[in-house]
């Protein structure tokens, strides 16, 4: 009787302690409005979060229509991350309709990433009636520069220890190896875009202002007059000319945006047309986001003549 109570003990002890150290290990479910922040969130959580991204990244989250999906992403998530500055606007509509009473806006579980960000043309264009990118509340492509990394990771952090104490270590190790790799990209980076500084250049899409003023390169004109606005015959002759007369070589263009105007603006000038991405996972060879720069600092040097 003896040794048959002692059994029941020890199996109640081992799932006991097998319960606790799953529970231990349970993974914080996480939701981000885009890829890079999704992959920025897993680089700081590691294995102690399960993030999930709404947007695609070959999709323009600025025009996003919701998906009956999304709702089940936020079903169950502890945390949700956004670009804010208007880039998802959208974003507060399925939140609310999750009924996950949790992340709703307002609370420290729905987290702007734009916060602490010196955001560029906070004055914007305000587009009316016209369709278009409203940027009156600053240009949102703000991860586009290296270094507000330094920024967004450390928001991330915060979040994460909040909800997280247990994991602050290993959040705090994992941010500093990040920051530690990104100086040394870093120093890669703008040695090898020196050529191109300072030349003068074209956008199909005003994505690059961070971008470009990190790494000091000269965006002369967009073929958009105003942010998602198509080009018109007129806007398109003024290119012309200014390319022509201040020798613009190069076109820079996402692959997601239409190719048409930037490849006759360029037979037109003699230039030459990079596509570039703006989001990890745009392409296999964009697996992360060391890889987004790696990828279009490269796409700019070759392109370039």
């Amino acid at each position: 009787m003896r040794k048959i109570l002692l059994f029941i003990v020890l199996v109640l002890v081992s799932n006991t302690n097998l319960l606790a150290n799953t529970e231990s290990f349970s993974k914080l479910e996480i939701v981000a409005t885009t890829s890079d922040i999704k992959n920025l969130i897993e680089i700081i959580g590691k294995k102690r979060v399960n993030v999930s991204a709404i947007v695609l990244p070959n999709l323009d989250a600025e025009e996003y229509q919701t998906k009956a999906q999304d709702l089940i992403k936020l079903k169950n998530a502890k945390l949700v991350f956004r670009v804010g500055v208007d880039y998802d606007l959208w974003f507060d509509s399925i939140v609310k309709r999750s009924q996950n009473q949790s992340i709703q806006k307002g609370l420290g579980s729905n987290i702007d990433c734009s916060t602490n960000i010196a955001l560029l043309d906070v004055r914007g264009i305000q587009v009316s009636g016209t369709g278009g990118h409203s940027h009156g509340s600053g240009n949102p492509h703000y991860w586009l520069d290296p270094l507000n990394a330094e920024i967004i990771t450390k928001t991330i952090l915060n979040s994460l220890v909040s909800i997280d104490p247990s994991g602050e270590k290993e959040y705090i190790n994992a941010r500093q190896e990040f920051l530690d790799e990104l100086r040394i990209k870093m120093n890669v980076w703008q040695s090898k875009i020196k050529s191109i500084q300072g030349k003068p250049i074209f956008a199909h899409h005003n994505n690059w202002a961070y971008f470009a003023r990190r790494f000091r390169l000269n965006i002369a004109g967009y073929i958009e007059p105003k942010p998602g606005i198509p080009p018109s015959a007129a806007h398109l002759n003024k290119l012309i000319s200014y390319g022509k007369s201040n020798e613009v070589k190069m076109i820079i263009r996402k692959s997601n945006e239409p190719a048409r105007s930037a490849d006759f603006l360029a037979e037109k000038i003699g230039a030459r047309v990079a596509t570039l991405e703006g989001s990890v996972g745009a392409n296999d060879k964009i697996n992360n986001y060391f890889q987004l720069f790696d990828y279009n600092i490269a796409e700019l040097i070759n392109t370039y003549r």
